[in-house]
């Protein structure tokens, strides 16, 4: 597998911003190149109104090519993060027409040969959990990776067509090699605990004690001193993970099964609280704040642990002890024919301390490789619906 095409431009008419973008892929092509088969197109949310019309023009200069996407309040391409302002960022790949499908709720995943599958969605969209758990049995590891579309007016996903409502995507089968990672962007401020007491998305009680009393000894605040208890409980969210997953899996830091989840209220009259999901008796939790130190840490993290991932088995003979940083990253960068990176809208360059810090460190842990992706209202791996968080997925060129 080639290395994908990729651009990414960004300009007040989406006309300019496109053509900038075509010459940008125009550029990367060679004589003798496979024809582009399957195509991603992220817009930020200024050019929402105008999806239809940019995706009938990508069509009409590729008819062959099979268009995925969403629209996002940013867009992130390699080491890049475009906010507040008309821009697109777009992927071509050559991909094998038997090794991809793609799906939505007019043509629903029905594939025997459905390995994992990427999915964008309306955040608004009813039982939208449900709905990525069914996905998930139709593949056959259970892996699905993408975001919930952003924006100001519509959220709107692409599956060669522009869609309002429900999901969309493209599942992948077994010869399409992938490796993909859940960054997380929260730090726990207490002990894992488990929910003793709960109804729906009301906790009762933890470890079989009241659960507000649980909150606030674990962020250090009394209800003695309300205003000092209300400034850190509007800081305060909630790790939720099922009762066999391993919590803090590295470290002190979340694991990927912890879906992070707002603090949404609480009880002082029956010392409950509640969280923005469904808690069952038996499921771990553990009180959190975002913390970007531990963002940055989780993200060099994943990046590294793609890299190990997508080494050779055997190394060239120069390759050893001595092998230098830029060594390891353009052996990993030779296998990376492509990538994905969904974020969080919250995350980005205003988390990280400056503009596109955050894709920054992407391109110095992974190299300049072709990547392309949104800043979402929600990110989607495995089959679960996360908050905060990245997910990067990598495709191997071999």
């Amino acid at each position: 597998m080639r290395p994908f095409l990729h651009a990414h431009a960004a300009h007040a008419d989406w006309r300019s911003a496109l053509a900038q973008a075509l010459a940008q892929v125009d550029a990367q092509r060679s004589d003798g190149d496979d024809a582009p088969t399957l195509g991603w197109l992220y817009l930020s949310d200024r050019y929402a109104p105008h999806a239809e019309e940019l995706l009938a023009a990508l069509q009409s200069r590729w008819p062959g090519v099979a268009w995925v996407g969403a629209v996002g309040v940013g867009v992130a391409a390699n080491g890049v993060e475009y906010f507040d302002e008309g821009a697109l960022a777009l992927m071509l790949a050559a991909l094998p027409r038997e090794q991809f499908r793609l799906f939505s709720g007019v043509d629903p995943l029905d594939h025997p040969s459905a390995c994992v599958a990427q999915v964008h969605a309306d955040p608004a969209t009813h039982d939208l959990s449900d709905l990525l758990g069914e996905l998930a049995l139709r593949t056959a590891t259970g892996y699905l990776f993408g975001g919930l579309a952003s924006g100001r007016t519509r959220c709107l996903h692409i599956a060669d067509r522009v869609f309002d409502g429900g999901l969309s995507g493209v599942a992948f089968g077994p010869q399409v090699a992938l490796v993909s990672r859940v960054t997380q962007g929260c730090q726990p401020v207490g002990p894992v605990r488990h929910v003793s007491v709960a109804d729906r998305n009301l906790i009762a009680r933890l470890d079989e004690e009241p659960a507000l009393d649980c909150l606030l000894r674990d962020i250090g605040a009394t209800s003695d001193d309300p205003r000092k208890a209300l400034s850190a409980l509007r800081q305060t969210l909630v790790g939720l993970s099922d009762a066999s997953a391993d919590v803090l899996a590295r470290g002190g830091q979340f694991g990927p099964e912890t879906r992070v989840r707002h603090l949404i209220g609480i009880d002082p009259e029956r010392r409950g609280i509640a969280i923005g999901d469904v808690a069952e008796a038996g499921m771990q939790l553990a009180f959190c704040q975002r913390s970007t130190e531990a963002a940055r840490r989780d993200l060099v993290r994943i990046c590294a642990e793609i890299r190990e991932e997508l080494e050779p088995a055997e190394l060239p003979l120069d390759a050893g002890a001595g092998a230098t940083h830029a060594d390891v990253l353009a052996r990993a960068s030779q296998r990376i024919a492509g990538a994905i990176y969904v974020s969080c809208a919250g995350r980005g360059g205003p988390h990280f301390g400056a503009p596109s810090a955050e894709l920054a460190i992407v391109r110095h842990a992974l190299g300049d490789v072709p990547l392309v992706g949104f800043f979402a209202a929600g990110e989607i791996a495995r089959r679960h619906l996360y908050g905060y968080t990245g997910v990067l997925t990598v495709f191997a060129t071999d």
